[in-house]
């Protein structure tokens, strides 16, 4: 089909200059013809009046006709990129926050408003994050997404226009949504989500609305992998601090202080033990600048840490170290065990029973499987749901919030800590980790 859109600028100029010489060249001999009647007859000069008139007065409502579908294809492109443009201005402050319900919530309200869209969505890879409009009676936010073919765009990370009820798949058989344009999200090179936009008749998958809902799509992209550059810089400050924080941590300095101080009345030579498993200790903590150790590194770390919990604790803390012998080479993020361990200590102490705290650690699937165990007190269902999210709980050790955002941040979403805990039974922290071994391991 005829596209004049697509055409080239000084194409379309010479076109004009031509169609407009005929134009011309036609009224000008009407003219002529028309002047001379008397030479010719008036009958010869009035056939060729009509002969050339006719056509020429259909050029030049062609002329026009051109013309004014140029200006209108200009002035949709204007249109377009305005429409665009001011979506992604008042979105921008949002999408700063992530990709997450609470954006996702107001970044559709507002394409809603700014589009004909009949419904709106967001979505991360699994579940639906925001929806506004025809359908939100069973596109309900926070559940997994419905359509088949909103899980076939992230998952091959392409545009689909989907012209049928059938083709969206939406399994409510009452559903009104019969037309969609569903647009990966995408953050570093991989699709995280889905921006769609719904229609109640297939005839509004036109070509400027599909170029908007790409557009958006782009942008949307470009806000979220700024946001996560900005997260990841704020979480490296929050990392270095919380890491300082946690070497020389006050509370452990004077509680392991007060131990020895007990034991140097009690039972000096275990003083002296403990006083060089303490300087040990701090020592490892101060000149500790990889970014990467080993598992065997991490577990040393951890084994003087517990050494001194111990020695406070006596019989009422109990641990255990199950470790595959290959995966001591592993290479992990420094200081993704420790806190753990440590928040396991400070919080899974219960009247009822000694605490026993179990670390874990199997490679299988490719991954190196990490699980710190205890049977403490546990977590609460409410506060489950919490633990691991930045600047939840107090202390001034590393975090679980701040192991989880480095290894989302290092390894991606799909590896995550997860946290099982019933109260009064136990918690359960758990950490998949890609294998990778150290360089003086591989050269060996």
């Amino acid at each position: 089909m005829f596209d004049l859109r697509k055409w080239d600028e000084n194409y379309v100029n010479n076109f004009y200059y031509i169609l407009g010489s005929i134009v011309f060249g036609s009224l000008l001999a009407l003219a002529v013809i028309y002047l001379n009647t008397d030479l010719f007859g008036m009958r010869v000069s009035l056939f060729f009046f009509l002969l050339l008139a006719v056509p020429s007065i259909a050029m030049v409502f062609a002329a026009l006709t051109i013309f004014r579908l140029a200006s209108q294809a200009e002035h949709s492109k204007a249109k377009q990129s305005y429409q665009i443009l001011e979506i992604t201005r008042r979105t921008l402050p949002y999408l700063r926050k992530g990709l997450n319900a609470e954006s996702a919530s107001e970044v559709i309200n507002i394409i809603h408003r700014q589009t004909d869209a009949v419904a709106v969505s967001i979505t991360d890879r699994t579940t639906i994050l925001g929806f506004r409009g025809v359908g939100e009676d069973h596109h309900l936010v926070g559940k997994p997404i419905l359509t088949r073919a909103t899980k076939d765009s992230i998952e091959t990370d392409t545009t689909r226009v989907l012209g049928s009820k059938a083709e969206i798949g939406c399994p409510m058989v009452n559903c009104k949504l019969k037309a969609a344009v569903v647009v990966p999200l995408e953050k570093t090179g991989k699709a995280v989500g889905s921006l769609k936009f719904y229609y109640d008749n297939p005839k509004k998958l036109t070509e400027s609305r599909i170029a908007v809902a790409e557009g958006l799509g782009q942008l949307l992209s470009t806000q979220i992998e700024l946001s996560e550059l900005e997260r990841q810089r704020e979480l490296t400050y929050h990392a270095e601090l919380r890491a300082l924080q946690a070497q020389i941590n006050p509370h452990f300095l004077f509680n392991t202080l007060n131990t020895i101080t007990a034991f140097i009345r009690t039972d000096p030579r275990k003083a002296r033990k403990l006083l060089v498993q303490f300087s040990d200790f701090f020592r490892k903590s101060l000149e500790w600048k990889d970014v990467f150790i080993t598992l065997a590194q991490e577990l040393d770390y951890i084994a003087n840490y517990l050494v001194l919990e111990k020695a406070r604790f006596g019989d009422r803390l109990d641990i255990s170290f199950d470790i595959d012998n290959d995966a001591q080479e592993c290479i992990l993020p420094a200081l993704t065990i420790q806190p753990l361990v440590e928040n396991a200590v400070k919080h899974g102490f219960c009247e009822e029973r000694e605490l026993e705290i179990s670390i874990i650690a199997r490679l299988a699937d490719n991954n190196m499987q990490i699980t710190v165990a205890d049977n403490g007190r546990g977590i609460s269902e409410e506060d489950l749901d919490q633990v691991i999210k930045f600047g939840y709980g107090k202390g001034s050790g590393i975090g679980l919030s701040n192991v989880n955002e480095r290894l989302r941040s290092i390894y991606g979403e799909d590896y995550q800590v997860k946290i099982e805990s019933t109260l009064g039974v136990g918690t359960r922290a758990l950490l998949n980790i890609p294998i990778s071994r150290s360089k003086e391991n591989e050269t060996a």
